[in-house]
């Protein structure tokens, strides 16, 4: 049944997803004929400052940085794991057109509801299957257009990319869900060695990247490079205020919070002039709708 009361996770999960979209901007102005690896690991140094230092000075950093060497490890996995999606549609990004890539990135909660239902027996009452099936289907027609605009899903190495990013994405946040809910560690503390650890690991990659291959784009430093971290660590923020809450289903939440492509497809008209506005404006229809049912969903 429909509820005309929002759900408490719901407003931090769109705000999140408002970030997330002005961060995919971003992204792009970044990344577009850049070098990649840079670029990725000055974004996430960037963000990873501005949030120690949010959290020094208003928060508790003893607190958050205090967990055991299990949790550590635990920790350390995850930011693997985002690393490597991370690269991935990084490189694809540098490629695709934005008002392709953000949607294909946001059929995410496809596989995350999947895992969902598998490991949490997470089962979709009647109206959110609906809000989730107008989703999906906008998600499809996004994969239709970006044959129209010569993207093939087979053929194209790009595509590859970001669709293995999307597919370690959808992981990481079924781990979310392990970590926050399961587990309960305090967000503070998966969000401060979340932090750390991506620093360390993509600054390994570069260096390793740095002695081991020839460069094939020079690197430029762009305003957005910093800014695109900051948004990253603000949206992440708010994503796991809400996977914290009780009672969350993780499918549901990711499918709220990818309507980011929304954002990103409108900064891609108009400041990358991307093609098949009209075409791609109607599979956005089906994504709102679904994510206001979702909001009212009982």
């Amino acid at each position: 049944m429909l509820n005309l009361s929002i759900p408490p996770w719901f407003l931090p999960v769109l705000a999140s997803a408002l970030g997330l979209g002005f961060y995919d901007v971003c992204k792009k102005h970044a990344v577009r004929g850049n070098s990649v690896m840079p670029v990725l690991f000055f974004a996430t140094l960037s963000g990873s400052v501005f949030f120690l230092a949010g959290i020094l000075l208003f928060g508790d950093v003893r607190a958050a940085a205090d967990c055991t060497p299990r949790v550590l490890v635990l920790l350390f996995l995850k930011s693997l794991l985002v690393a490597s999606s991370w690269t991935c549609v990084y490189y694809a990004m540098r490629d695709l057109p934005i008002s392709l890539a953000a949607p294909i990135r946001a059929s995410s909660p496809l596989w995350t509801f999947l895992g969902g239902l598998l490991l949490f027996r997470e089962i979709p009452t009647i109206p959110q299957g609906i809000g989730m099936a107008l989703i999906f289907g906008g998600y499809y027609f996004f994969s239709v257009l970006g044959k129209m605009e010569g993207f093939s899903f087979r053929k194209s190495r790009s595509v590859h990319l970001i669709l293995l990013g999307t597919l370690l994405g959808a992981g990481s946040a079924l781990y979310d869900k392990y970590l926050l809910n399961t587990l309960a560690i305090p967000r503070d503390t998966v969000q401060l060695w979340f932090s750390i650890d991506l620093v360390l690991i993509l600054g390994t990659a570069w260096l390793i990247r740095r002695l081991a291959f020839r460069a094939t784009h020079k690197f430029e430093w762009r305003w957005t490079i910093p800014v695109t971290g900051i948004l990253l660590i603000l949206a992440d923020f708010l994503y796991f205020l809400a996977v914290s809450m009780p009672d969350i289903h993780i499918s549901i939440l990711s499918l709220v919070r990818r309507c980011n492509c929304i954002v990103a497809f409108g900064f891609g008209v108009w400041l990358f002039h991307d093609a098949n506005v009209k075409r791609k404006a109607i599979a956005l229809l089906f994504i709102l709708l679904g994510v206001a049912i979702l909001g009212l969903a009982r």
